[in-house]
């Protein structure tokens, strides 16, 4: 008897990817909703784009799973969760443009007053404040990965000065990328600083009291990161002490509680989480998805399969 071929589930409809690659059964499952007796048999495990755990869940079920492809850079969703001897790869390439363009929309709306405006047009006022540019500033960006060079490509179209930094020093082809314990001489210097790093035991709440107090008065800070590398009430404190400013695209809590301070702090920015939520997303994702796919049915090595503790 010939073996069935080995089963991949999709969050999406197989024909979205064009041509399929064959030699492989396809099933539409999002496993939050309905678990299918399949579910043994699942070889290669793509996930629902969903920020929380419940992605997740499945994974104890599945005896036969040798790969699981996530649609978000992060894994903090799955972490420590995929079985000894599965291959975990993350979406690295998928949201680079769209997070990009919401970084560089957070910074240009907190620089320029942009909510401060549609406060006005709402109330039919006509002020003209004088704002600051985000020409001429240093932007310190920590993180360095694929989403962090896409955010640094457009903010030197803006004329800035971009400092990077990883958690290990680095020299590349554009210049140093300096260490995260650098960062108490660097924060006083920075006028914009961008988070774009993963959550790991090393950033969970990397930005803390002490982080804050060394930036620069009145310095901009943007989380497009995860909630969790920032401490949300030293944020909340530094914030109502007019110290800094932040624009978030994610939060800690989330989603953030109606009643919860930080939506009330003066000078603060937020957007429900929707970085890699636009147009850009789909087309990348399923170009990721078939490629995948393409290299599993073919024996091939994957891509972006992260590697130790994820």
């Amino acid at each position: 008897m010939t073996a069935p071929d080995p089963l991949v589930w999709l969050p999406f409809d197989p024909a979205e990817l064009g041509e399929v690659p064959a030699g492989l059964r396809y099933e539409v499952v999002d496993p939050r909703e309905h678990v299918p007796d399949s579910v043994e048999q699942v070889r290669f495990y793509v996930t629902p784009y969903a920020m929380g755990t419940e992605v997740g869940d499945v994974l104890p079920r599945m005896a036969s799973l040798e790969v699981v492809q996530l649609l978000s850079a992060g894994v903090d969703n799955v972490r420590g969760r995929v079985p000894d001897g599965v291959a975990l790869c993350n979406g690295r390439g998928i949201h680079d443009t769209s997070t990009a363009e919401l970084t560089l929309t957070l910074i240009l709306a907190s620089l320029r007053g942009v909510p401060q405006f549609v406060r006005q047009q709402d109330a039919g006022v006509w002020e003209r404040p004088w704002r600051p540019a985000l020409a001429d500033k240093r932007v310190l960006l920590i993180g360095a990965g694929a989403i962090g060079q896409a955010i640094e490509e457009r903010l030197l179209a803006f004329e800035t000065e971009v400092v990077r930094v990883a958690r290990t020093a680095r020299r590349d082809e554009r210049g140093a990328v300096h260490a995260l314990p650098e960062l108490p001489e660097l924060l006083p210097h920075a006028d914009v600083v961008v988070l774009i790093v993963p959550l790991t035991e090393e950033t969970r709440g990397l930005v803390d009291a002490d982080f804050l107090a060394r930036m620069r008065p009145g310095a901009l800070l943007v989380n497009v990161a995860r909630g969790g590398v920032v401490v949300t009430d030293d944020l909340v404190a530094a914030l109502e002490q007019e110290r800094v400013t932040a624009a978030l695209d994610v939060t800690d809590p989330e989603p953030l509680p109606p009643d919860h301070p930080l939506w009330r702090a003066p000078g603060v920015l937020i957007a429900p989480h929707v970085g890699g939520a636009s147009s850009a997303m789909w087309p990348r994702a399923y170009r990721l998805v078939r490629e995948q796919l393409e290299r599993y049915a073919a024996g091939q090595p994957l891509h972006n399969v992260m590697a130790g503790e994820y």
